[in-house]
Order: structure tokens, then sequence, then C-alpha cells
């Protein structure tokens, strides 16, 4: 059997915790062979992001072609698009290549506090990038963002927030609730039929948070590369993003905001 294919389309991180790196590092982990496309260059460490370089929209076309007219893609990711252009372009390509299984992670602002979404931006992912979403994946803040409206405070308005998510034309959204308080963490799963499923697990401790968004969406896709239906899919993402957040404060990366440890399944620091 042919190994199964995921492509990110995000931008790329100098630090390596986030972005395109984060992407194929959870591909690899996973079993899963990475393509990307670039959308961004950025210049960040743990600590925050200090410049955002934008590719042309004509060069991130070129390479999500170049990728979908060889490659078997079994699904697709996209992260941090930070212009509208680049939004527009991506959506062209999705819809030229018939791409099904496209995750999509509304990163608006980094682990670190920086913005990283463009204000004209939010309208063409809204209503542009949304619509070809077999999952969106916003967190508490960005699912707020996307909405114009005052962040969850509970469950019920989680998944309420996930249902009005789902009408921008998304086929499922996955609400995550890393930002909120309580000893359990709980996601809510909007499936394509509107019902609401709780994903718990204990509420990690731990400031080495980068990258937890491009990690559990990217983990994800590759599982839906894989064949995994989608709610066994979002489960395994968020079973292996605790497992790889629980053994961040290992790795001891950066002084600010470190990684997740993405290969925590292969390899231990105390091994180094």
């Amino acid at each position: 059997m042919a190994v199964p294919i995921a492509l990110t389309i995000a931008g790329s991180d100098s630090s390596g915790g986030a972005g395109i790196q984060a992407d194929l590092k959870t591909f690899s982990a996973l079993g899963v062979y990475g393509a990307s496309a670039i959308v961004a260059l950025t210049a960040q460490n743990t600590r925050g992001v200090t410049a955002i370089h934008d590719a042309p929209p004509q060069f991130i076309a070129a390479q999500i072609d170049a990728v979908m007219e060889d490659l078997a893609v079994g699904a697709v990711k996209i992260g941090m698009v930070s212009r509208a252009e680049s939004i527009e372009t991506i959506a062209d390509a999705l819809v030229r290549h018939r791409v099904e299984k496209v995750v999509i992670d509304p990163v608006m602002i980094a682990s670190s506090g920086a913005r990283l979404l463009a204000g004209d931006a939010i309208e063409a992912l809204r209503s542009r990038l949304a619509p070809l979403a077999l999952l969106l994946t916003p967190n508490l803040p960005e699912a707020a963002a996307l909405l114009d409206c005052d962040p969850a405070g509970s469950e019920e308005e989680m998944a309420e927030q996930g249902r009005a998510l789902q009408r921008l034309g998304a086929r499922a959204v996955l609400v995550k609730g890393g930002h909120a308080d309580g000893p359990e963490s709980v996601d809510v799963l909007i499936a394509p039929d509107g019902s609401a499923s709780r994903i718990t697990g204990p509420r990690l401790r731990t400031k080495n948070t980068h990258g937890t968004g491009c990690t559990v969406s990217s983990a994800i896709a590759a599982k839906l590369a894989q064949g995994a239906a989608l709610d066994d899919a979002v489960r395994a993402a968020r079973s292996y993003l605790a497992e790889a957040l629980a053994a961040a404060d290992g790795l001891s990366v950066g002084s600010g905001h470190g990684p997740v440890h993405h290969f925590v399944r292969w390899w231990s620091p105390d091994d180094c």
C-alpha cells in the first residue's frame, strides 16, 4: 500500500515549534508523509514573533499545484494565512483540485500573544475558506473573533458557537477549550449533523504550549489521510497532543513558551 500523504498549507516558524515545522513533525510522528506549501515566513522564537514575510499569491498557488498534480494527497491542513489575497488563492486551489478532507486551524494569535492575521483577512476566512472545511478547529478566542462576539464561558456556549461557525459552511467544528479554566480540558465537537460531543482530558499545567493548535489540527489531518472517520481522527489527535504536551517541560527549548514534544513516542530528552 502507498504511504498516506498529507499537505500542510501554513507559515514557517523559524524556531521550529509551530507552523509548517510542527505540522511536518506531527505527520511524521503519526506515520504520514508530509508535503508543504509555505504561505509566509516568520521570524519568531518561544518569546514572540518579530517579523512576517508573506509569499506572493501566485507562488502559493504554484506550490499547491506542484504537490497536488503529483502526490496522492489524502488530507490538507491549513494553518496561518495572514492576508486576504493568500486566502483567496488557497480557496481557489482547493476548489481546482477538488480537495475534500480539509482541516482549517484559523490561526489568529500565537501562543506568545502576537497577532498573526490581518483584519481584512478574517472576512475572507469566513466567506472563502470556512465553506471548504471538513473541520474547523478554533480555540475560544478564535471562535469569538470569527463570530465577532465574546469567548464562550461554558460548554453550552461552546456548542452554540460551534454551530454558528458551522453555518458559515464548515461541515464540522471543533471548539477547543484549552483557554478555559478547571481541572479538565474540554473540547466540543459539532458533527456534520449538528450533534455535539465532549472530548475531555486532564488540564496539563505548563507554559510550554507553543504549537498546540498546529499540532492537534495536523494530527487530525494525518488520521484523516490514513482513512480514519472524523470523530476517531479528532479523538486520536487529542490523545497524541496530550502526550506531546505532558512531555513538553522535558524539552527545555527556549526561554518563553516552549514547544510540545512531537516525538514523545519515539525518544525522551533523557536519552540524549
